[in-house]
């Protein structure tokens, strides 16, 4: 699933693409959607919020996730795409661009004004200008029986953050996936190195922990079952955890440097 860095470079492109023109096609190709229809509308602008993505086009925003398989494509007007057309599930046209939303997990239009009923739920955005760390240590310490790994991943603590982000942040703190939050020494130092993990990628097309863009070298831990860890040389582990069996995820750690 594409992490919050991912999903704020896709809102970046689709804003340079997009914002200030009027749409000219509108076709939203997923049922409850399907009858709205904003063309003639300006787009004023795309911006993420975590792992959502936000059009705001006219008086409405045109929420989007994309979840594990879905991505947002520009074109030129008349040129081929990248993806089959039975995939796109909204194709958005201006006078010289074409967006295309492919495989999208979620998709809505609601008015603006009523925007928090699609993301009101999350907690401070970690790419976002108001972000509030305060706030983010303030949702995780009220919940300190939640295991580490399933805290960071609560997009109603802090908005942003994947597997790849909660895995590396266990390693880097020397805190085990399964440790109780509430026997985290330092919840405050986990959130800003958070904030500076996901500042520091947010421009990065290759995403990377350890400061090495070289393949196989870009983590510490996650994807790396099974090999030395990076600091100690003891082999990296794999388990699974999550707040429900349906939203299990993989974690990796060593089980030295976070004992």
């Amino acid at each position: 699933m594409p992490e919050g860095d991912t999903v704020y470079r896709a809102a970046r492109t689709l804003d340079e693409a997009l914002a200030g023109q009027t749409l000219i096609v509108c076709d939203l190709r997923m049922p409850a959607v399907a009858a709205i229809d904003l063309s003639g509308e300006v787009v004023h602008e795309v911006v993420s919020r975590g792992k959502h993505l936000l059009m705001h086009i006219g008086a409405y925003t045109v929420h989007s996730h994309l979840a594990m398989e879905g991505s947002w494509h520009v074109y030129a007007r008349g040129s081929r795409w990248r993806r089959p057309a039975w995939q796109a599930r909204a194709v958005l046209e201006t006078a010289e661009r074409v967006a295309v939303g492919f495989d999208l997990a979620a998709l809505d239009v609601v008015p603006t004004a009523g925007e928090s009923s699609v993301v009101g739920h999350l907690g401070p955005d970690l790419l976002g200008a108001r972000w509030d760390a305060a706030e983010a240590v303030r949702r995780l310490e009220a919940r300190p029986e939640v295991p580490f790994a399933v805290a960071m991943l609560d997009q109603r603590n802090l908005a942003g953050l994947g597997n790849v982000y909660a895995n590396e942040l266990g390693f880097l703190r020397g805190i085990l996936p399964t440790r109780p939050l509430g026997e985290v020494p330092d919840v405050a130092a986990c959130v800003d190195l958070a904030h500076r993990l996901i500042t520091a990628n947010r421009d990065r097309a290759a995403r990377t922990t350890t400061g090495d863009t070289r393949p196989g070298r870009r983590t510490w831990v996650y994807g790396r079952e099974g090999r030395p860890c990076l600091r100690c040389g003891t082999p990296i582990e794999r388990s699974a955890l999550g707040a429900t069996a349906l939203t299990e995820r993989d974690t990796f750690f060593c089980p030295r440097c976070q004992a």
